[in-house]
């Protein structure tokens, strides 16, 4: 499976969970990480550095959805293992 396409399931999932996921550029010597989240206005907004390469895009989305109850959702077995959770 490619990093893209892993990337494509975890928009997909944020977006389930009413996260919206923002790409913005970002200056890269005035930033420590490759993006984050926050609220605004009430909802999540998860931003990342347009910048960075698929893998780290791939590990700030997984280290922020693995902060949410996915038990209810359907995901793919592979998304599943990559935020670390039991198949079940």
């Amino acid at each position: 499976m490619s990093d893209e396409f892993l990337l494509d399931q975890l928009e997909e999932l944020a977006n389930k969970l009413g996260i919206k996921v923002r790409y913005e550029s970002v200056n890269l010597e005035e930033s420590s990480s490759a993006g984050g989240l926050c609220r605004l206005k009430g909802e999540y907004v998860l931003i990342i550095q347009a910048q960075a390469p698929v893998k780290e895009k791939i590990q700030v989305m997984t280290e922020v959805l693995k902060r949410f109850p996915l038990g209810d959702i359907y995901i793919r077995p592979v998304i599943r293992e990559l935020l670390g959770e039991s198949k079940d």
